[in-house]
């Protein structure tokens, strides 16, 4: 069985007012191409702007107070949930949802809401994405140490996108001291740690902590191209980069018990305004499949199916053979 761990299901209002690329998708979508591809199951979540935002501030490139909504990811949550349970849910049988969260910004209300949603909607995980919304993730151990220990009560994993660099809300360091604080919560951090060498081998000591690979393709497209959201040259996990199968293989080679596979769909791709012009970085689903068809069978398994199942710890893994 083939499960991809990282995909995002809904609008996202920030990227559509802005002009950015993508800014949606549905279950139905993700599904047909995932299956055309040979994929067999899903995590997902929402989007990541959400109504508590302004909607003319989110026009004008920023993220201010003052949205329709008053708890963060209320609606999303619900709105994705209900797609999955109720408008479809033939497919949604398919998928492994996760309860997406701000760490920062009221945190018992959504505490509140999510105990409420999970009473009514089955959900696997949680999911930050604290860049876009410009939330410190280190909230989580502090004001935001609820959502540590609702994880905690309810046995659920984190799924955190990580970053390196000039990005101060969520970076891979900083949620490794978060795991580090935490021995008896599970955490997953997005995109390899962009490739950081030192938090790859963090990971890989912890016994409470994963990596995903999401959005592969692009990220070693910035390796090439010099940005600077991946891991500085001195600090890199050594690869050629020029070749991203090679460099999953390397990975998994490197970290057989601690790499998941994800896509990243529909952000397998990103285009986007940068310092003026056009940032453009463009995969596929298929060429992130392909990616993964050239790790060899045995580890393909792993880091496909078993680590994350690992992360996940499922009460019940028949809901994996529903049909």
């Amino acid at each position: 069985m083939v499960i991809d761990c990282h995909n995002h299901l809904g609008t996202d209002l920030f990227f559509y007012l802005n002009g950015y690329h993508p800014y949606a998708q549905d279950l139905p979508a993700m599904i047909t191409e995932g299956r055309h591809n040979g994929i067999d199951r899903w995590v997902v979540f929402p989007m990541i702007a959400n109504l508590t935002f302004d909607l003319k501030g989110m026009k004008d490139g920023k993220l201010k107070a003052g949205g329709i909504e008053h708890v963060p990811y209320a609606f999303e949550n619900e709105r994705m949930l209900r797609e999955i349970y109720e408008l479809h849910p033939d497919l949604g049988r398919c998928t492994l949802p996760f309860a997406i969260l701000d760490p920062l910004r009221e945190p018992a209300a959504q505490i509140a809401t999510l105990r409420a949603l999970y009473a009514q909607f089955p959900f696997y995980g949680l999911k930050i994405q604290a860049t876009m919304i410009q939330s410190d993730v280190k909230a989580l151990l502090n004001v935001g140490r609820g959502f540590v220990d609702l994880a905690r009560e309810l046995d659920l994993p984190f799924l955190i996108h990580s970053s390196v660099g000039n990005d101060p809300w969520s970076q891979a360091k900083d949620i490794l001291k978060v795991a580090e604080a935490n021995p008896d919560v599970r955490f997953c951090l997005a995109h390899s740690c962009r490739y950081d060498r030192w938090c790859l081998e963090r990971v890989a000591e912890l016994p409470n902590t994963w990596f995903d690979c999401s959005a592969h393709r692009i990220h070693c497209e910035g390796v090439i191209r010099g940005f600077d959201f991946v891991a500085p040259a001195a600090e890199r996990f050594s690869a050629d980069y020029r070749d991203p199968s090679a460099v999953l293989v390397a990975l998994a080679q490197a970290y057989p018990k601690k790499l998941l596979w994800g896509s990243d769909t529909p952000f397998e791709s990103y285009v986007g305004k940068l310092d003026g012009g056009m940032l453009s970085l463009r995969s596929t689903y298929k060429d992130e499949v392909a990616c993964l068809n050239a790790v060899p069978e045995k580890l393909r398994k792993a880091i496909s199916q078993d680590n994350l199942l690992a992360l996940l710890k499922l009460k019940d893994e028949k809901i994996l053979t529903r049909s």
